[in-house]
């Protein structure tokens, strides 16, 4: 009698499947300001479906596209920008995402590493996505940028790398330089102070 051998059927699934499906429902989270930010989703959904890298594997921009976590330290109608070296603009704090790493420890990481501080609570979900070609001293790659948010009391000294940046400063919304800024930043600022949730 003729054994018969089961078939086992082979995973189409990306080794990386876990880790998109957690990185592309961070971007399902996000509810749009504007058509702008409806073309930098579906850029992103497309991006993350491709199955091309998403975290930079090598300095300064390996792959030339990579998934950054912003955070904006906010205190009411104020936030803390830092005078970045490389990329030569007052930016939020923030960094690359590493391989593996879900986006929200990346903000807890690089808020510990670049300011020193510790969350004073659980790091909600992104507010804003951005896809952006950097300038500076390492222009040229597209950062694709979940933006969070973490409120802080801006009375409170705050510590900073200065390898990374010149320096720290809080700003009334009113009076970030936006011309100085991430191309974005005006839009962060106009849908922050409209409310919209990070759930």
């Amino acid at each position: 009698m003729r054994e018969t051998v089961p078939t086992v059927r082979q995973s189409t699934a990306p080794p990386d499947h876990a880790e998109r499906t957690r990185i592309r429902a961070e971007f399902q989270s996000i509810r749009p300001l504007d058509a702008l930010e409806h073309t930098h989703l579906s850029d992103a959904f497309a991006w993350i479906d491709s199955g091309a890298p998403l975290c930079r594997i090598a300095k300064p921009a390996t792959p030339a596209k990579h998934l950054v976590a912003y955070f904006a330290v906010v205190d009411g109608d104020h936030i803390l920008l830092v005078d970045h070296r490389n990329a030569q603009r007052w930016l939020p704090t923030g960094g690359h995402v590493e391989p593996g790493e879900h986006p929200r420890r990346t903000v807890l990481r690089e808020l510990k590493e670049e300011l020193g501080l510790v969350a004073p609570h659980p790091i909600a979900a992104p507010l804003m996505v951005t896809c952006t070609s950097t300038v500076g001293l390492t222009a040229g790659h597209t950062d694709v940028s979940l933006w969070y948010v973490v409120h802080a009391d801006r009375t409170r000294p705050v510590s900073f790398d200065a390898s990374e940046f010149h320096s720290v400063r809080w700003f009334a919304f009113d009076e970030v330089p936006f011309a100085r800024s991430d191309p974005h930043m005006r839009r962060f600022i106009a849908k922050l102070s409209a409310g919209h949730s990070c759930d």
